[in-house]
């Protein structure tokens, strides 16, 4: 038995950015949001943990991105987090690595 139609997207454009926002924008969050916790707390053991944890959560924020609505929706979710954390580590760097 095929698919419903109302289903399927029909166009190529929303297909492709729920697929990249998925791979590239799940990864870039998913990094950012440990290299965050790594500025803030234990380098090395937020680091080996990333290792697994980080592959848990890039995993659950494909189906998050798949299961959007909207590709150019998910992308702007995913920039912004990435951006809060690129913050978070600039924060943690300047406050718990002063220069000398």
């Amino acid at each position: 038995m095929p698919a419903n139609p109302k289903y399927l997207t029909p166009a190529f454009l929303p297909r492709f950015l729920k697929i990249t926002a998925a791979i590239l924008g799940g990864y870039l969050v998913s990094v950012t949001f440990h290299l965050a916790l790594a500025s803030w707390f234990n380098r090395a053991n937020i680091l080996i943990t990333m290792a697994f944890s980080g592959f848990i959560l890039w995993v659950a924020l494909m189906v998050i991105a798949f299961l959007a609505k909207s590709g150019w929706k998910i992308w702007g979710i995913y920039i912004l987090l990435s951006l809060l954390f690129c913050l978070f580590i600039y924060l943690g760097q300047s406050y718990n690595h002063p220069a000398h």
